[in-house]
């Protein structure tokens, strides 16, 4: 359950959830993470002028802010975080995830709700940390969001089954390891504190008292708190409504807000859906069964690599050996050369490993969380997120299923030498065959009368050198982050031209591409540097590309 961890965390602090809520697009955040992403929006973009102007957008109307993010969701499938709705009047901080949190721009009014509940400021915008779209809060604010009321099930058991020994609830300093628990009360106890405080007289002397796991165990097999609608906080979800994907009330069928839609029995749409993720992580077991035989395929063949080395390299020695003094000096010129084909070779190959562990740690990752998902027994908290889960199953599988279970690199060392020319022919020795399958692409060559800047935009433009014979299955374009950081992709695709938006304004960026094919990756370009314009306001609708390809 250790590779799950990740799926509990939230993406603004980093922590696990904590009364984690659905966003409209299937992610979950704190609700208090919510509370400080949230940025006020112009007056003339609330959800209320928009019905006034006749605009008939919903309560929940995302905002076209793709254009903010690095990454293409046609290449990539996901996108970096670039920015919100409008300019933030306060200073912004990042949460230790990276994601910027922005104060909230007036203190929330004393209430009797939880703070991540309290009052929103009026027109309030809210972008999602993980998908980057974004939307505007209706009047209910953050209570219009459902609880994930199955992921924080998740949490608690996946904390319980961390937990070291149970300790003492009473104690006051330094807790000692708790010897029962009493049912009725749900409280530890140590042995000191259990005679003090749970004395087995009066009326204490019917509680059951229990070993600690035992406690454990009942305390993670209670009933859960059934889920309200987040309209009536009154009513329990009984059905389901196909169209809008979300269980509702008795009393939301009555209002006539699902009159038109398909409505079924929600412990039926519960098992059905449990259905559909189990059989979805039928496949996704297979591939990852699939990609751990991959790897031990993988970790094999650097041994092979090894072994062929110090194999070739001995016979390399030997021929050059018996060409006496002469071939003495080109043996170590033709030494040099074969090992930087086998420094080459490692490199591929225990790079797709590191690559291809880090895909299935996230692929177990996901499918422990999904089994433990299916364990819970709350019908509609799960039916909340099961769309989401089938189809992350769906997506983890298809991209295990597109090459990334064949080996980058072959294992031979496909040289030959030829030691039948005469000793005044030595000065001409090499390798008469080079190797038979195709090499890695030449280093693409950026095209600098194509490339450009304008506002926070780039267009990059690039091509194959003209006397390259090794055809490239495709190009890496990457970028650092305007402060002199890490490169990182955004762009992975077959065109020779890309246009990235969303960058900061008034910055210096470095550019750089690389082609690969199925032997592996080239070296990089030279490096670009571009500047974007000086600052400019953000809009409130920017374009909806976000990185595509020309």
């Amino acid at each position: 359950m250790e590779e799950m961890e990740e799926e509990l965390k939230c993406p603004v602090c980093g922590s696990f959830y904590r009364e984690p809520i659905i966003l409209p697009c299937s992610h979950n955040i704190c609700q208090a993470c919510a509370r400080n992403i949230l940025v006020q929006t112009p007056e003339s973009e609330s959800p209320q002028s928009r019905r006034a102007s006749g605009s008939g957008v919903s309560d929940y109307d995302y905002l076209d802010l793709d254009k903010m993010s690095l990454y293409s969701e046609a290449d990539s499938g996901y996108g970096s975080y670039g920015g919100f709705a409008s300019a933030p009047t306060t200073p912004c901080q990042k949460s230790p995830n990276g994601v910027r949190v922005f104060p909230p721009a007036m203190p929330p009014p004393a209430t009797h709700l939880s703070p991540a509940l309290a009052s929103v400021p009026r027109n309030s915008c809210i972008t999602c940390p993980q998908c980057h779209r974004s939307l505007i809060l209706d009047d209910r604010g953050l209570r219009g969001f459902p609880k994930n009321r199955v992921l924080e099930g998740v949490i608690d058991r996946y904390q319980q089954s961390k937990a070291a020994a149970l300790k003492c609830q009473l104690c006051e300093k330094a807790p000692k390891e708790a010897t029962v628990m009493c049912e009725q009360c749900d409280v530890f106890y140590c042995d000191p504190c259990r005679l003090r405080c749970h004395p087995p007289r009066g009326p204490l002397a019917k509680h059951r008292l229990v070993p600690p796991a035992q406690g454990r165990v009942s305390r993670r097999l209670s009933p859960r708190k059934v889920s309200t609608c987040t309209d009536h906080e009154l009513e329990n979800h009984s059905m389901y409504c196909v169209q809008c994907k979300m269980p509702v009330c008795y009393q939301c069928l009555e209002e006539g807000k699902h009159s038109s839609h398909e409505v079924k029995a929600l412990g039926a749409m519960w098992k059905l859906h449990k259905s559909q993720l189990s059989q979805a992580l039928n496949g996704l077991s297979d591939r990852a069964k699939e990609a751990k035989e991959f790897l031990v395929q993988l970790r094999n063949m650097v041994q092979q690599i090894q072994e062929n080395s110090v194999e070739f390299e001995a016979c390399l020695v030997a021929q050059c050996d018996a060409l006496i003094d002469a071939l003495n000096r080109r043996k170590a010129q033709l030494l040099a050369r074969v090992n930087k084909e086998h420094e080459h070779k490692l490199k591929v190959v225990r790079d797709q490993i590191s690559h291809c562990t880090v895909k299935l740690r996230q692929t177990t990752g996901l499918m422990e969380y999904c089994l433990e998902v299916i364990k819970e027994n709350d019908p509609s908290g799960f039916l909340q997120i099961s769309d989401a889960l089938i189809r992350r199953v769906h997506l983890t599988e298809d991209q295990w299923g597109k090459g990334t279970l064949t080996p980058r690199m072959t294992t031979d060392f496909d040289l030959s030498l030829d030691n039948s020319p005469l000793l005044q022919s030595i000065h001409q020795l090499d390798f008469v065959q080079m190797k038979a399958s195709s090499p890695v692409p030449a280093t693409p060559i950026l095209q600098l009368e194509d490339c450009c800047t304008h506002n926070n935009s780039a267009t990059l433009s690039w091509k194959q050198p003209p006397l390259s014979t090794v055809p490239a299955e495709g190009y890496i374009l990457e970028l650092d982050d305007g402060n002199g950081g890490q490169f990182r992709e955004v762009y992975v695709g077959k065109e020779t031209m890309c246009t990235v938006d969303g960058l900061h304004f008034n910055s210096t960026y470095n550019a750089r591409i690389k082609a690969f094919n199925k032997m592996g990756v080239s070296q990089y370009s030279k490096t670009l540097v571009l500047q974007t314009s000086e600052g400019k306001a953000l809009q409130q609708y920017p374009s909806e590309r976000e990185l595509r390809g020309i």
